[in-house]
């Protein structure tokens, strides 16, 4: 779902700037109908894009909450960065985020942390 988001904020802001580039070029003497018919769809797209950014950020946040409410959280060691396969195993349910993801920045991370039911 996230991806299928992304592509319409994508498309519709390509829309946005093709639309830019069409005002540029006109001028407003003689086709002031046209400028303002193109204006009109720019202030829709604006508010349809802003308006799915924060969709996307909704959903950030109740993912971030889901995590957060759960009892048991820690920074995952270098070793166990480097055998991560044997971390998921050994803690069943594991959710382990990356400071450098979009989740881990909206958490403030600063080390890749795990959060768990159980403790490890």
């Amino acid at each position: 779902m996230k991806e299928i988001e992304k592509n319409e904020i994508k498309r519709l802001s390509d829309l946005l700037d093709a639309i830019r580039h069409q005002q540029a070029a006109l001028s407003l003497v003689d086709s002031a109908e046209k400028y303002a018919e193109l204006e009109a769809e720019k202030a829709k797209l604006e508010t349809e894009i802003a308006r799915l950014r924060e969709v996307h950020s909704q959903k950030l946040s109740k993912e971030a909450q889901k995590l957060a409410k759960l009892p048991f959280s820690r920074a995952i060691t270098k070793k166990e960065q480097a055998n991560m396969g044997a971390l998921k195993k050994s803690v069943r349910g594991i959710v382990v985020v990356h400071p450098m993801t979009a989740l881990g920045r909206e958490m403030g991370l600063q080390v890749m942390t795990g959060f768990a039911k159980t403790e490890f």
